[in-house]
């Protein structure tokens, strides 16, 4: 056998990184379609029960380290996102971020409630009206931590969904119908689309071109918030990516 010798390279690129739940379908492909191409950017998994209850949501919590800790071991990441807006409710972000670190080295962790909350600042946001897939006892509180932080939801729309599967399968064509009749004659000064597993990057833009108002969702703002703790210029639909485009002018 011949042994040969090897130059190592030394990557400098950002990593990426991103938690997704067993049962989500949606949110990697839409990291894709908005990461710049080239990205380093790894995914991991973690179990998530069929049927979405606080319960369930909560018991993710005990498998985040173990699967943060499936990432390559060498990668030194940016950014590590964990893709589930309920589930961060649930366990709350900062016992999230401290999980996702015991598996990982990572110099930031994110998620969609801390994404959702810097892009309200970013847009100048105070009112949203919120659309869930979900039964309502799952959006409460995440509700009542949007309240915490100083952003109202005084209106609120379901599709009273209780299984994960058919999440993903809820048409954009039933998204726009529920986003426009939520929004009729509503006092909020945006919308947003909640759960990383409804297909929503696609409804974000022309929902904007009807309804004369920012439309933020789940994947977007995460996806957002991530490029930002890392430095990464990350491109995707509506008036959060247009609001750092006119920062940087």
């Amino acid at each position: 056998m011949t042994v040969y010798r090897y130059d190592a390279d030394t990557i400098d690129t950002p990593a990426l990184g991103l938690v997704v739940l067993q049962s989500d379908e949606t949110i990697e492909g839409d990291f894709r379609r908005m990461l710049p191409a080239g990205t380093p950017f790894y995914v991991s998994r973690v179990p998530s029960a069929p049927d979405v209850t606080p319960q369930t949501l909560q018991s993710m919590a005990r498998h985040l380290t173990g699967a943060a800790a499936l990432f390559p071991a060498p990668v030194r990441f940016a950014a590590v996102g964990y893709g589930c807006t309920s589930g961060t409710a649930q366990i709350g972000a900062p016992a999230i971020a401290e999980l996702i670190r015991a598996g990982t080295n990572t110099q930031a962790v994110t998620e969609p409630l801390s994404a959702l909350i810097a892009a309200c600042a970013a847009l100048g946001l105070r009112r949203i009206a919120f659309l869930s897939p979900y039964v309502a006892d799952v959006s409460q509180r995440l509700r009542t931590a949007l309240a915490t932080a100083g952003i109202e939801t005084p209106v609120f729309g379901s599709f009273n969904e209780a299984e994960e599967e058919k999440v993903v399968r809820i048409s954009g064509a039933s998204i726009m119908d529920a986003a426009q009749d939520l929004m009729h004659d509503s006092p909020a000064e945006a919308l947003f689309l909640s759960c990383t597993n409804l297909r929503t990057l696609d409804v974000i833009a022309p929902l904007e071109q009807r309804l004369n108002v920012p439309v933020l969702s789940s994947n977007q703002v995460l996806a957002w918030h991530m490029g930002r703790c890392a430095g990464v210029k990350i491109t995707g639909p509506g008036r959060l990516f247009d609001a750092d485009e006119n920062k940087s002018a």
